[in-house]
C-alpha cells in the first residue's frame, strides 16, 4: 500500500490533515469513512516528504495503547473491537491512522503482531516479539500489562537521562552568555578607561584585553565552531562504523557520566530481557532482541558475544561473566536466579539494582555540577575584576601618595 496525504472534515466540521496507507483514492475515502471523516482532498505522498512521520507518536500513546488493550482483552472484548474503540478515542492523528491500518490488517486475516510489525517506526521489534509471544501462549493481556509498565519505566529512565544533559547544558549556557557579555560589552568600556590613564598595564590586564579583542572580532566563531564540530562529528559517526564504535566506547569512559550511562543501558537491557523471558521467548531470542535496545555499540557487541557463548553451550551466568558487562554482585544475583529457575526475577532485581544506582548517581553528579560551574563563573568574574580594577587601584594609590 502507498502512503496518502489527505484533508478531511469530521462530524463537527473540523478540518483534519494527515497521512494514511491506502491502495488507492477510493480505498483512502473508505478508510477515512470508518474513522468518522469525510475526504475533502488527498493524493499519494511524494517521495522524501515524510520526514516528520517518525517520532510523532510518544511513549504516552504507547502506554495508553497497551493499557486500554490489556483492559479490553482481560474483559473478553474482541481485539478488533477493542482496537476500533481505541482508534476512535485517541487524540494523536498519526496514531489514529496507524491504528486504522492495524485494524484493516487484522480484518484481512493478519495476526496482531504481524499487523503491528507493518509500522516499525512505531512498534519496535522487541514490542512485536513480545506481542507474538503473548499471542502464541495465550497470555496477551499479561504481556500488554508488562509492556505498559516497562514503557512507563523507560519514560522515567529517559527523563533521568535528560537530567544528566539538560542541567549542565543550561547552567553552562548561562556561564557562556555571562562571559560573552563581559568580554564583548563590559571589558571594552573599562579597557578604554584604563588605557587613558597612561600607565604601565599589568600582564593579566593585557591578556584580558587580547581575549576581549578576540571575542569582539570573532564572537561568531565561539558559537559557530562548537555547532559545526557537533554536526561534523555526527555525520562522521554515521558514515564510519568504526568511529561510531570508538565514540560509544568513549562515552562509557567519561568520568562521572560514563558509569551512569552504562548503568542506564544495562538496566534497560535487564528489564527488557526479564519481560521477554517471562513471556515465553527463548533466552537466545531474548538476547538477540535485547541487542536492539542497547543503543551503544560496545554494549551491543558484548551482548552478541554472550549470546554466542550461550549458543555454544555455556550457561547464562558464565557467558555474562566472561563478557564482563556486569559487576560481580549482579553476576551472583543472576547465578542464583538461574539455579533456582527464576532468571526473570533475578533480571528484574538487576534492573531494580541499576535503577536505584542511576537515581543516586544522577543526584550526586547534579550536586557536584552546580558548585563546579559556580566556581568557574566566579573565577572568570574574579579574573575580570582583578584585571580591570587592579590598574585603577594602583592609580588611586599613587594619587594619595
Amino acid at each position: 500500500m502507498a502512503l496518502y496525504t489527505y484533508k478531511a472534515i469530521d462530524t463537527r466540521g473540523k478540518a483534519n490533515l494527515g497521512q494514511i496507507e491506502a491502495l488507492n483514492i477510493i480505498d483512502l475515502e473508505m478508510r477515512l469513512k470508518r474513522m468518522g471523516l469525510d475526504l475533502v482532498s488527498g493524493g499519494p505522498l511524494k517521495r522524501g516528504s515524510s520526514m516528520l512521520r517518525a517520532g510523532s507518536i510518544k511513549r504516552e500513546d504507547l502506554i495508553n495503547f497497551c493499557f486500554h488493550l490489556e483492559q479490553l482483552s482481560s474483559a473478553g472484548v474482541p481485539i478488533v473491537d477493542g482496537l476500533t474503540d481505541l482508534r476512535d478515542s485517541v487524540d494523536n492523528p498519526r496514531f489514529r491512522e496507524v491504528l486504522s491500518g492495524v485494524v484493516e490488517s487484522i480484518q484481512g486475516g493478519a495476526g496482531i503482531s504481524q499487523a503491528l510489525a507493518d509500522y516499525p517506526e512505531v512498534f519496535s521489534g522487541v514490542f512485536c516479539s513480545l506481542i507474538r509471544a503473548g499471542e502464541s501462549t495465550g497470555r496477551l493481556s499479561e504481556v500488554l500489562k508488562s509492556l505498559a509498565e516497562t514503557i512507563k519505566w523507560e519514560d522515567e529512565l529517559a527523563a533521568q537521562t535528560k537530567k544528566i544533559i539538560m542541567y549542565p547544558a543550561f547552567v553552562g549556557s548561562i556561564v557562556l552568555m555571562v562571559t560573552l557579555f563581559l568580554m564583548i560589552y563590559l571589558v571594552p568600556q573599562m579597557v578604554g578607561f584604563i588605557k587613558n590613564m597612561n600607565q604601565a598595564i599589568p600582564l593579566q590586564t593585557r591578556i584580558l584585553i587580547h581575549v576581549s579583542d578576540f571575542f569582539v572580532a570573532y564572537w561568531w566563531t565561539v558559537i559557530a565552531v562548537p555547532v559545526a564540530a557537533f554536526i561534523a562529528l555526527r555525520m562522521a559517526i554515521r558514515a564510519n562504523p568504526l568511529l561510531a564504535y570508538e565514540f560509544d566506547r568513549l562515552k562509557l569512559n567519561i568520568p562521572f557520566i560514563g558509569p551512569i550511562l552504562r548503568k542506564i543501558i544495562l538496566s534497560r537491557f535487564a528489564s527488557t530481557m526479564a519481560l521477554m523471558y517471562s513471556s515465553g521467548i527463548t533466552i537466545l531470542d531474548a538476547i538477540r532482541n535485547a541487542e536492539e535496545t542497547a543503543g551503544n555499540a560496545v554494549i551491543k557487541e558484548g551482548l552478541h558475544t554472550a549470546g554466542q557463548e550461550i549458543a555454544d553451550g555455556k550457561n547464562v551466568t558464565t557467558a555474562f561473566q566472561d563478557v564482563g558487562l556486569f559487576p560481580p554482585l549482579v553476576v551472583r544475583m543472576m547465578r542464583v536466579g538461574e539455579s533456582t529457575g527464576a532468571l526473570d526475577t533475578a533480571l528484574l532485581n538487576v534492573s531494580y539494582f541499576y535503577n536505584r544506582e542511576v537515581r543516586e548517581s544522577i543526584a550526586k553528579v547534579q550536586v557536584m555540577i552546580e558548585p563546579a560551574l559556580t566556581v568557574v563563573l566566579g573565577a572568570i568574574l574574579g579574573w575580570v575584576m582583578l584585571s580591570v580594577l587592579g590598574p585603577i587601584y594602583d592609580t588611586i594609590s599613587k594619587i594619595k601618595v
